[in-house]
């Protein structure tokens, strides 16, 4: 795939073709069913959320450098990933993201200005995730997240919430993070844990080729798929830009962990079209043919080619672009209505009740704000 991607030798699930062309070879056999099942307007679906998603994305990246934001962390380059994975969850399944699942947040029902707004540092947390579908909070402390979701899927296992027999009600955790957590301890740690409680769990692994500066291949000298092995935890590989793989595989692997089968690791292998964040020049440590060679798979483009074979018009594909438009204007719109936020914030919520160093704090620095006669 990338030039410092792994694989084991063995092909990643694909089942659209770099052209946009259904595959038919045996690695995808298993899942192909869960395609098949997909109706035209759940098809279109997919492909409004990658357009969408990656509008917003530039429009928020733009606001960033006028100034709106402190930091912007871009997703280009990993939508059908995200897309496909996000779609093959149910309502009481549990999404728990690192800080660049925008469109997994959308999906879900997450107003997408509450991202803006915590990366304006309007907000210490974001959203609640009882009210944007069990999408739970972006982490920022890289892995940490992944000894959250397992816990949670624990505390799902305990409950009695998995594993019975009903799809309808069974839960599961996914939970996303990328190739550079996979250094990280927590990540290892997590993996014991799950395995050792079997929890209704899928590991989301978007190996988008680059951990900040520092390449997979120096990352690691094995795929990274294979190190849950080691865990005793099933893997599988796929190609991260082919969104109906995503959904597929996901869907298949949350099936599993809602009836009891026990945990197990997606890898996709996809790629960081932009920089790490905002802070960030990739220009300093990736090539530019790396990158084109990346940029000719696009998973957008891949995916409108396979709905332009199925029949769809200019029509479909222009209304979709209209939307992406007034999304991203209506973005841009209330983020430049947004006020500071109010320094109570930094007080009103670190003890549960009323405290009163709290209060005393609050006080003095709400008198020495005012000691600047609204110059402060």
């Amino acid at each position: 795939m990338a030039d410092n991607t792994q694989t084991s030798g063995d092909k990643p699930v694909q089942l659209l073709s770099p052209d946009g062309a259904l595959t038919t070879d045996d690695v995808g056999a298993e899942y192909v069913h869960y395609v098949d099942q997909l109706n035209d307007d759940q098809l279109r679906r997919f492909h409004r959320d990658m357009v969408v998603v990656r509008r917003f994305d530039v429009e928020a990246a733009n606001l960033q450098k006028q100034g709106q934001m402190g930091l912007w962390v871009p997703s280009m380059g990993q939508e059908a990933a995200q897309v496909g994975s996000a779609h093959a969850a149910k309502t009481q399944d549990h999404l728990f993201p690192a800080y660049r699942e925008h469109a997994v947040g959308m999906i879900r029902g997450l107003d997408l200005l509450h991202i803006v707004e915590l990366l304006r540092g309007n907000t210490h947390g974001g959203w609640n995730p009882a009210e944007t579908g069990n999408f739970h909070l972006y982490t920022l402390v890289i892995g940490s997240h992944t000894l959250h979701a397992t816990g949670y899927a624990m505390g799902i296992q305990f409950d009695g919430k998995a594993g019975t027999g009903n799809p309808d009600t069974d839960e599961a955790v996914m939970v996303y993070f990328g190739d550079g957590a996979t250094s990280q301890g927590d990540v290892s740690e997590a993996f014991v844990f799950a395995a050792s409680y079997q929890t209704p769990q899928v590991f989301f692994l978007q190996n988008n080729g680059w951990a900040i500066s520092v390449p997979v291949s120096v990352q690691s000298r094995t795929p990274l798929y294979l190190r849950s092995a080691g865990f005793g935890i099933p893997s599988v590989q796929i190609d991260g830009n082919d969104v109906l793989a995503s959904y597929a595989v996901a869907a298949k692997h949350l099936d599993d962990a809602r009836s009891g089968k026990g945990p197990s690791v997606i890898e996709a292998l996809t790629y960081r079209i932009g920089a790490h964040t905002s802070s960030d020049d990739p220009t300093k440590y990736r090539t530019n043919a790396e990158l084109q060679s990346w940029i000719a798979r696009d998973p957008i483009s891949r995916y409108e080619a396979y709905l332009r074979h199925r029949g769809e018009g200019d029509a479909f594909f222009a209304d979709v672009a209209t939307e992406a438009e007034d999304v991203a204007a209506d973005i841009r719109r209330r983020t430049l209505a947004l006020e500071g936020p109010s320094t109570d914030k930094l007080f009103d919520h670190v003890y549960s009740e009323q405290h009163p160093v709290m209060d005393a704090q609050k006080q003095w620095l709400a008198q020495y704000e005012s000691s600047f006669g609204g110059l402060a």
